[in-house]
């Protein structure tokens, strides 16, 4: 995976844009692909509300909870077996 652009690289593209500039060329001018600055430019119109979407806030909560849940399931799954085990080894011979 290609390493990210700093924030304000971003921005600077988005701005260029704004302004008038054609994405392909503003693009080939920044040295990234055209399909990378529309990307760019559809999630800044979601995060500014200008077109429905979840926002990067929200995706980073979202997929902190996520990882969160696997966290708690496998916990939860150790605590089952830890369980049984004790409880077997508890039970008096016959």
């Amino acid at each position: 995976m290609p390493a990210a652009h700093p924030p304000g690289f971003r921005r600077r593209a988005l701005d260029l844009v704004a302004q008038g500039n054609p994405i392909g060329q503003t693009a080939r001018d920044l040295g990234i692909s055209e399909s990378c600055l529309r990307n760019w430019i559809n999630r800044d119109a979601v995060d500014t509300g200008r077109k429905d979407g979840v926002t990067s806030d929200e995706h980073k909560e979202l997929v902190e909870l996520r990882r969160r849940h696997r966290v708690l399931e496998m916990e939860l799954e150790i605590f089952k077996r830890a369980s049984a085990y004790f409880a077997r080894e508890n039970v008096p011979p016959k």
